[in-house]
């Protein structure tokens, strides 16, 4: 059967699993293919591993053919993902996107690819990364630059980039990412795809390369809102292991996410931190808080600009925390570094104690205003980048994540649930991303508001030509 998995989604390839309309060694073989495909040019996998990727689907046909009674617990059941290269997968090589973790094979798997695997995921490989997630272009000097699907000579955001560009171009359905000032839904706003950064604490970030252990959220990038939740469903929940993990009762994602948005109180970000956007990028946030208005929804504009203090506190924060956790590597190669990593570092080394206290009272003053302001707004809606993708030429890394995470690095800092979602082209045909952001612990709010905008506009239905 001919099988093109750039045009499914979870749910439609479930769907069709379970009616035998192809299987899930044809989906996987499908998948592979695409990697053989674009990956040459695309450059979004670091480590295909495409036996084990066979294995899984044949022993996922097995237990369809069995007719397991309860596949909501085997939600992803012969469903091919792919991870970020940041996590930890038994018996195949882990290396962070960098030169010094290279030859890294660990013993186990990180939680997060526990649980895929336990509910029936087929693991493609890992993706490509910005070098230890420090950078948003994922132009890395020791595996190669990742293109977008939808321009090659453009950046896909990161650091997750790999991850974006291999569910945009349909190398496989849904893919893990990390998110510690927009790694998720940077590149999913670039590449016009989903992508959500749930609560901190929802999802366990045991067995993934930190970054930054105050600011690091697990996170999945995926075609819809419908597939975001199911993987959420599957992610989410209190790892005693992890000291991060909060053990708070996990929702049911899906119940209710087609209840829409009815007399929902939905806040549109303004002022001139937020207007000083791209001007289609600004348009297609105005525009979507019309599609709420228009849902129902009490749509008012707030000022927003006091964000720009946790943007600043949370680079400062990840900058340091970097450091801390690299100061060996840092001391004896900092020639293995990239160099926009290893100015990041130093520069992250140099920060005082007494810096990093005011960004940490930043921090603490940043949740309580926003505790205040859920209290008042059921949603916050704002652009997830101000600019859609520049080149990949001429573009500097460290200047591109200071503009990149203008919007992002804030909810890393609150530790608030984020949902980027495309909403548009821009004139130049390239992905405008919305995002959607409530109170913690607020990921069903998130989620319904989400697909009730994605089911009015059906920007999701976009596809790069590649």
């Amino acid at each position: 059967m001919d099988i093109d998995p750039a045009t499914l989604t979870i749910s439609t390839a479930m769907e069709a699993l379970r009616r035998r309309d192809f299987s899930s060694l044809e989906l996987t073989e499908a998948c592979l293919r695409q990697v053989e495909r674009l990956n040459p040019v695309i450059n979004a996998f670091i480590t295909p591993t495409p036996e084990l990727a066979v294995q899984a689907a044949l022993q996922a046909d097995a237990l369809f053919s069995l007719q397991p009674s309860n596949l909501k617990d085997l939600a992803l059941l012969g469903i091919p993902v792919a991870l970020k290269d940041l996590f930890e997968t038994a018996g195949v090589r882990t290396t962070a996107g960098s030169r010094f973790f290279t030859g890294n094979i660990p013993g186990e798997d990180a939680e997060a690819v526990l649980k895929l695997k336990l509910a029936g995921a087929v693991i493609l490989g890992k993706t490509n990364t910005h070098e230890f997630a420090l950078g948003v272009t994922g132009v890395n000097p020791h595996f190669g630059a990742v293109r977008n699907p939808w321009e090659p000579s453009r950046i896909t955001g990161g650091s997750s980039s790999g991850s974006a560009a291999a569910v945009a171009s349909g190398m496989c359905l849904a893919a893990l990412g990390t998110d510690t000032g927009g790694s998720i839904r940077i590149p999913a706003s670039l590449c016009g795809m989903v992508g959500l950064k749930p609560t901190y604490g929802r999802v366990s970030m045991r067995g993934v390369v930190p970054l930054s252990w105050n600011l690091d959220h697990v996170g999945l990038l995926a075609r819809t809102v419908w597939d975001a939740a199911t993987l959420l469903q599957v992610l989410a929940g209190f790892d005693p292991h992890d000291p991060a993990s909060a053990d708070v009762p996990v929702d049911d994602y899906l119940v209710h996410l087609e209840d829409g948005v009815k007399g929902v109180r939905v806040a549109l970000a303004v002022g001139e931190y937020i207007e000083a956007s791209d001007p289609d990028v600004w348009a297609g946030a105005q525009t979507a808080a019309q599609v709420f208005k228009d849902l129902g929804a009490q749509v008012e504009r707030v000022d927003l600009s006091w964000i720009a203090d946790l943007a600043q506190a949370n680079t400062r924060m990840t900058r340091a925390d970097a450091a801390a956790f690299h100061r060996e590597r840092l001391a004896v190669h900092p020639d293995w570094f990239g160099a926009d990593v290893r100015q990041r570092l130093e520069e992250g080394a140099a920060l005082t104690s007494s810096e990093y206290a005011l960004a940490r009272r930043t921090q603490a003053e940043g949740r309580r205003r926003f505790e205040m302001f859920f209290a008042k707004n059921d949603l916050l809606l704002l652009p997830t980048t101000p600019i859609p993708a520049p080149p990949i030429e001429g573009t500097d890394a460290i200047e591109a994540a200071r503009q990149l995470t203008r919007f992002t690095a804030p909810f890393n800092l609150t530790g608030l649930p984020a949902l980027s979602l495309p909403c548009g082209l821009t004139g130049g045909n390239l992905p405008i991303g919305l995002q959607i952001v409530s109170k913690h612990w607020g990921e069903a709010k998130v989620l319904q508001a989400g697909h009730a905008f994605e089911q009015a506009t059906k920007k999701h239905n976009f596809r790069p030509n590649i």
